[in-house]
């Protein structure tokens, strides 16, 4: 499992980033904090506010990462052994774009193939 940590804590070579990762991980911590806030406002005026936070996707920025030695080391730390497919993002949004989620707002819904959850 270290091995596993230690790639997860080297994001540069999945985005293809020589540097600013600072930078990277503060906008998605603002962000997030940003929706949170929003829902909170919001609700009163029957606008809901609801995101996801996709896990490891192969997109042209990342393939040739993915095709590497550490690329494959990481995909076998993910609990479902695997990258996302973008049909994995289908019914998520669908549930946040509908009125089954009319109740909802202020939720992160996490679609990781298990990647948070894990000890890594």
């Amino acid at each position: 499992m270290d091995s596993c940590y230690r790639l997860q804590r080297k994001k540069a070579p999945i985005t293809g980033a020589s540097g600013g990762l600072a930078a990277y991980f503060a906008s998605i911590i603002a962000g997030h904090d940003a929706d949170v806030a929003l829902a909170f406002e919001w609700a009163r005026h029957g606008i809901r506010v609801e995101t996801f936070a996709p896990g490891y996707f192969e997109t042209e920025l990342n393939r040739d990462f993915w095709q590497t030695a550490a690329g494959e080391s990481l995909i076998r730390c993910i609990p479902q052994k695997r990258l996302g497919q973008l049909p994995d993002l289908d019914s998520p949004l669908l549930l946040l774009a509908s009125d089954v989620s009319r109740y909802m707002t202020g939720p992160t819904l996490v679609i990781d193939g298990g990647h948070m959850v894990s000890s890594l």
